[in-house]
């Protein structure tokens, strides 16, 4: 038997993804998966050292982590049209941020590497995700950066939206915006990190087959958002192109990474593998 970690976020998407893993609806021969949920700036931080087997990463982290992990061609998370969410109190304007404090979800999220590109200068507070919202409403930060359920649930802390992300990076190029997504770590080998994407790959397939009984099981786990709040934000992070990553995803992951060269946010030469 060989063991082996899948360490995800604990948001609804990625929990939705592991369901019939950690079931055991999915039958994965002599590979035996621990899951694990722990918020994605530290599961980025713990990928610098190689932590676990699986992960799931920031995009915006992978350019420093490509050395030791490969990206996995399902479970990523795409903002087509939609993305993080910039947030602030009424008669906060885009302009107003300039040079303000904005509470982050931590600087290796894609969700920050983003703002960068949009607005360049600005103080950044590093917070857990949970704590971006009620940062905000507040008055801890000018503004805040909602990843995760935040970016349907803001309106409920009586804040407005500043800016979507993923809608101004579709304006920009008519790509989606990569977010995150699974990778496997190079050491396994050729043949085991095949089998582990075929794992991800079916367990995402049998969630979305069985997609009512996965979310039920999911919100158990998540209850931040109420069912129907749940099947939209499925709709928005787990679909087909979850299932496999599409080419405009692909063509979207290294513009992503060539615009974060240009402004000096990104290292180049980085090798794109997706299995």
């Amino acid at each position: 038997m060989t063991n082996l970690t899948i360490a995800h976020s604990p948001d609804t998407d990625d929990v939705f993804m592991f369901w019939a893993i950690a079931t055991q609806r999915l039958d994965t021969g002599k590979r035996v998966y621990t899951l694990l949920a722990e918020d994605i700036e530290v599961l980025n931080r713990e990928a610098r050292k190689g932590t676990y087997e699986i992960t799931a990463i920031s995009f915006g982290a992978y350019p420093e982590l490509c050395r030791d992990y490969a990206i996995l061609g399902s479970g990523a998370s795409i903002g087509d049209n939609y993305g993080p969410v910039l947030v602030g109190k009424e008669g906060i304007e885009l302009s107003d941020l300039l040079g303000a404090k904005i509470a982050i979800p931590g600087k290796m999220t894609t969700a920050y590497l983003a703002m960068r590109l949009a607005l360049p200068t600005c103080e950044a507070l590093e917070m857990n995700f949970k704590e971006v919202g009620p940062a905000v409403a507040r008055g801890d930060a000018a503004a805040g950066l909602l990843i995760h359920e935040g970016q349907l649930t803001w309106q409920d802390l009586g804040l407005k939206k500043i800016l979507d992300l993923g809608e101004w990076w579709y304006g920009r190029h008519q790509l989606p915006l990569p977010l995150g997504g699974n990778a496997v770590r190079r050491d396994l080998g050729p043949e085991l990190m095949q089998a582990c994407a075929d794992d991800c790959r079916k367990s995402i397939e049998l969630a979305l087959e069985h997609r009512d009984e996965a979310l039920a099981w999911t919100q158990q786990r998540c209850p931040g958002l109420d069912f129907e709040e749940g099947k939209r934000y499925l709709d928005m992070y787990v679909n087909e192109e979850t299932r496999s990553m599409s080419k405009a995803t692909r063509s979207a992951i290294a513009l992503l990474f060539a615009e974060g060269q240009e402004m000096g946010a990104v290292p180049k030469n980085i090798p794109i593998d997706i299995i």
